[in-house]
C-alpha cells in the first residue's frame, strides 16, 4: 500500500466546514486509480471510495461517516486518514475479486468462522471441533459475527477483548435455560489473571479463523487483528496436584465403574477424552504401552509402569480389541461431561477440598514425575506436548534443582521453631 495522501481541504474537520454544501462529493486522489470522496451535508459529512475499473467507469462504496461532529472510532466514524485506509482495503479487495482470487459479496466474521469449522473437521477430533464451536457461539459470534471483515479495526477488536476480560465467568447451565449462567469474578489478582487468560485463548481462536480466511485469499488484509496483542503475563497459573495418600483416598471413594477411569488417569496422565475413547487394542502387553489415538490430531505411546501394565492386563483380559476399555456399569460409553459430578462427590467423601477435576489428575501424574527428577522431555512425551515449553512452564519448578539443593545444604538452622512442635510434624509426614 502507498503511504497516505495529503489534502488540506479534507484532512481536518475545520477545513471541511469551509466547503460548500453540494450533492456531488469532493474527491481527492489517494492512489493510482483510487479516489476518496467527501459528501458535505448540512450538519455532517460522509466518506466514499471510488475505484477505477476501466473504460471510464468508477466503482464506488460508502465507507463511513466523517468525524465532523463525533469522535472517530475507526469503525463507523472515520477521520481522513482512517477513511483512506478503509478505501485502500476496499480497493484491494475489488482487485482480488476481479482477478478471481477472492469471492465476491460481503464476507463477515460469521462466514470465516463457518469456513474454519468446516475445514478443521477433517483435521481434528469431533470433540475438538465441538469445543471450538462452543467458543465461537458463546464469545465471538454474538459480538462480532455480523461485522464484515474489511470493516474490522484494531480498536474494535481490542475493546471486544477487554470486555471479555471483565465479564463474569460462564458456568454450565441447563439446556432449557434462556440465558447463560455466570459466576461473578472474585475481586482479587488471581481471578482477574484467570479472566485475562481466558480472553487470550478466545482471541487465539478468533485469529485462527481470520488467519485461515486471509491465507485462503478470502479477505484482503490481516492488519486489523495482527495488531491486537494478548494480555501479558497472565498464564502463570499455579498447578495443583494431590498427594499419593489423597490419590488412594480418592480412588477408594469412587464408584466401581468410575474408579477405573480415575486409576487410569493417575497411572498414565491421559486426558478424560483420551481414556473414554481407548480400546483394548490400544494396550500393547509386550511393550507395556498405550497407543493414544486422535489426541489433538496425533498418536502417542504412553509408557506404563509395572503397576499400570498389570492393571491394564486385568481390564483387557478376554475382551475383543474393538471393545472400549472403560464403560459405565450400564454398558454405555462415558459422555463428554460425565466425569464432573462423580469426581466432586468422590472428593467430598475423601475429604479433599476444593474438589479435584479430571485435569488435576493429569497434573498429579506429571507433578510426581517431575518431583522424582524425570527429565522434562520424557514428561512432555508422556503427556503428548509438542515440545518441552509447556511442560517446563507447569512442572519445572517441582524438579530437584542445583539452586534448591545448594540453598538447603548451606543455609544455617535458625532454631525458630520449638523442637516439641517439629518432631510430631516430622512423624506425621513420615507416616
Amino acid at each position: 500500500m502507498p503511504r497516505s495522501a495529503r489534502n488540506t481541504s479534507l484532512e481536518t474537520r475545520t477545513a471541511r466546514t469551509r466547503l460548500g454544501i453540494r450533492r456531488t462529493p469532493y474527491f481527492a486522489k489517494i492512489a493510482k486509480g483510487l479516489r476518496l470522496g467527501y459528501y458535505r451535508g448540512a450538519v455532517a459529512g460522509s466518506w466514499i471510495a471510488g475505484h477505477y475499473r476501466g473504460d471510464g467507469i468508477y466503482a464506488t462504496e460508502a465507507i463511513g461517516a466523517a468525524d465532523d461532529t463525533l469522535e472517530a472510532d475507526g469503525a463507523t466514524v472515520l477521520d481522513y486518514w482512517q477513511a483512506q485506509e478503509h478505501a485502500k482495503r476496499w480497493a484491494d479487495r475489488q482487485r482480488q475479486i476481479a482477478e478471481g482470487r477472492l469471492r465476491e459479496g460481503p464476507y463477515a466474521v460469521a462466514d470465516a468462522v463457518k469456513d474454519y469449522l468446516g475445514e478443521i473437521a477433517a483435521e481434528k477430533s469431533p470433540a475438538a471441533v465441538q469445543g471450538a464451536k462452543y467458543v465461537f457461539d458463546a464469545w465471538i459470534l454474538p459480538e462480532l459475527g455480523s461485522i464484515r471483515i474489511e470493516k474490522l479495526t484494531t480498536d474494535r477488536l481490542n475493546r471486544w477483548r477487554n470486555k471479555i476480560a471483565t465479564q463474569p465467568k460462564r458456568v454450565r447451565s441447563k439446556r432449557t435455560a434462556s440465558e447463560p449462567a455466570t459466576r461473578e469474578t472474585a475481586d482479587d489478582d488471581d481471578a482477574r489473571r484467570a479472566r485475562k487468560a481466558t480472553a487470550n485463548r478466545i482471541l487465539t481462536m478468533l485469529k485462527a479463523a481470520l488467519n485461515r480466511a486471509f491465507h485462503a485469499d478470502r479477505v484482503a488484509s490481516d492488519s486489523a487483528w495482527r495488531k491486537v496483542k494478548p494480555f501479558k503475563r497472565v498464564d502463570e497459573a499455579v498447578v495443583r496436584y494431590i498427594s499419593v495418600t489423597d490419590c488412594r483416598r480418592l480412588v477408594n471413594a469412587c464408584s466401581r465403574d468410575f474408579q477405573k477411569l480415575v486409576q487410569a488417569a493417575l497411572l498414565t496422565g491421559c486426558r478424560y477424552s483420551e481414556l473414554t475413547r481407548l480400546k483394548c487394542e490400544g494396550f500393547n502387553r509386550d511393550s507395556g504401552t498405550l497407543a493414544i489415538r486422535l489426541s489433538k490430531g496425533k498418536v502417542r505411546h504412553v509408557v506404563l509402569t509395572d503397576e499400570g501394565k498389570d492393571i491394564f492386563q486385568v481390564w483387557t483380559a478376554d475382551r475383543l480389541g474393538t471393545d472400549r476399555i472403560f464403560l459405565r456399569d450400564d454398558g454405555k460409553t462415558w459422555g463428554a461431561s460425565h466425569q464432573k459430578r462423580p469426581l466432586t462427590e468422590a472428593s467430598r467423601q475423601a475429604g479433599i477440598s476444593p474438589a479435584v477435576n479430571f485435569h488435576i489428575l493429569r497434573h498429579t501424574y506429571a507433578s510426581h514425575l517431575a518431583m522424582k527428577g524425570v527429565p522434562m522431555g520424557v514428561i512432555a512425551a508422556q503427556l503428548g506436548h509438542a515440545d518441552t515449553r509447556m511442560t517446563e512452564k507447569h512442572y519445572a519448578h517441582l524438579s530437584p534443582s542445583y539452586v534448591a539443593q545448594t540453598i538447603r545444604a548451606n543455609f544455617p538452622v535458625l532454631n525458630l521453631t520449638e523442637e516439641s512442635q517439629v518432631v510430631p510434624l516430622r512423624r506425621r509426614i513420615a507416616t
